[in-house]
């Protein structure tokens, strides 16, 4: 057998560490792959945003074209979006609403890894629920790229919590992340690949550039405070308060689009 190019290896080795990375965050059925490693997908989680709201874009445009009516094709839309990440984000807001309700703080991680549900955390699903939902209703165009832009965001603001700050447990489902995302830097290839997605809206109609810089500036500004936040109440992050990074900062990115839709 031939030895392959260098830019074959290279294109090879970054398939599968985005299939790695899609089997990783999301509930999307893939056959079996040989020879994924799950150690550093952090590193393409952007670009599994940008696939499921690309997802979900297209079951809106297919609901649109059979002329459902907004607020139930929005609330099946969040449905789906729960759905094919297998509530993996979802299940971590609510566990670190449950630990932040709690007075004491050493006691918040403990809270944290109980499997167990408690009211603040149901009350937090409900509220992320209810936000993207209506959020969704009010959003008229450009539905699709909106969404893609969230789910991006959301998940670039995951490894700005990643390169950051330090992580809580010394084991747990993502402490491999520390080791994925060390620098700053590794933050240069989402954040390019989200400018670009605003660029795309601005290209297609010249008109939209205000909304696309303001998407971008609401982008930054939402995903580095939500992870500063929680940094903030527990002094570094966990597998769970990850998932809370992204699904706190899907909502408050799509309210602030309304604002900006406006």
């Amino acid at each position: 057998m031939t030895n392959q190019p260098w830019w074959w290896k290279w294109g090879e080795k970054l398939l599968l560490k985005l299939l790695s990375s899609i089997l990783f965050y999301t509930a999307i059925p893939l056959p079996y792959i040989n020879g994924l490693d799950f150690q550093e997908v952090a590193h393409l989680v952007p670009f599994v945003g940008l696939a499921i709201g690309g997802i979900l874009g297209l079951c809106d445009a297919g609901m649109n074209y059979l002329g459902m009516p907004v607020l139930t094709r929005s609330a099946l839309v969040v449905g789906v979006w729960v759905a094919i990440t297998g509530g993996l984000h979802l299940d971590g807001a609510m566990d670190t609403a449950d630990g932040l309700a709690v007075g004491d703080p050493k006691r918040r991680l403990e809270v944290m890894a109980d499997s167990a549900t408690g009211a603040f955390g149901a009350m937090a699903a409900i509220a992320i629920l209810l936000l993207k939902t209506t959020t969704l209703t009010d959003i008229g165009e450009n539905r699709w790229l909106v969404m893609m832009a969230a789910c991006g965001w959301a998940r670039w603001g995951q490894q700005v919590a990643i390169a950051r700050y330090p992580y809580l447990k010394p084991t747990g489902k993502g402490a491999f992340h520390k080791q994925a995302i060390r620098s700053s830097k590794d933050l240069l290839p989402g954040l390019l690949l989200l400018f670009s997605l605003s660029g795309l809206l601005w290209l297609r109609d010249g008109k939209h550039l205000f909304f696309a810089l303001g998407m971008i500036l609401a982008g930054i500004a939402i995903a580095t405070l939500t992870a500063a936040w929680f940094n903030h109440k527990l002094g570094g992050h966990t597998g769970d308060t990850y998932g809370a990074v992204v699904e706190w900062t899907e909502a408050l990115f799509l309210c602030v689009v309304t604002i900006l839709g406006s």
